[in-house]
């Protein structure tokens, strides 16, 4: 099953799961990290690292986040980005764009940083 980003990422972006993943399958959209479904091969380091816990496998997606189980898929097809499986990270694949859930979601303030 793979794994999916839900709200919790949204304008964090942290970022540290995309340079963990082996296989390179998150992607940067404009207020959210995203995984390809068919590029990711299982492996949860992403979770590990994860420091708003937004990343679950999909069969364990809270029912109130069980959207972004189709965002996450949406973002990579034709009516966002067209990117399909694009393959690994790249500058080439990164997006100011997002799915409308994302989009439309209220802003949310970033988490504060711990102290020293």
């Amino acid at each position: 099953m793979p794994y999916v980003i839900t709200s919790t990422c949204i304008d964090v972006k942290d970022g540290i799961c995309q340079k963990v993943c082996p296989v390179e399958c998150i992607y940067e959209g404009g207020r959210m990290m995203y995984i390809q479904p068919d590029e990711c091969i299982n492996c949860g380091i992403c979770v590990s690292v994860c420091p708003v816990q937004a990343i679950y496998e999909d069969v364990d997606v809270p029912g109130e986040e069980e959207e972004f189980i189709a965002a996450n898929v949406e973002f990579f097809g034709p009516d966002v980005t067209g990117w399909g499986m694009p393959g690994g990270v790249s500058p080439k694949y990164v997006s100011k764009l997002d799915v409308p859930l994302v989009r439309d979601h209220p802003v949310q303030e970033p988490p504060p940083k711990p102290s020293p």
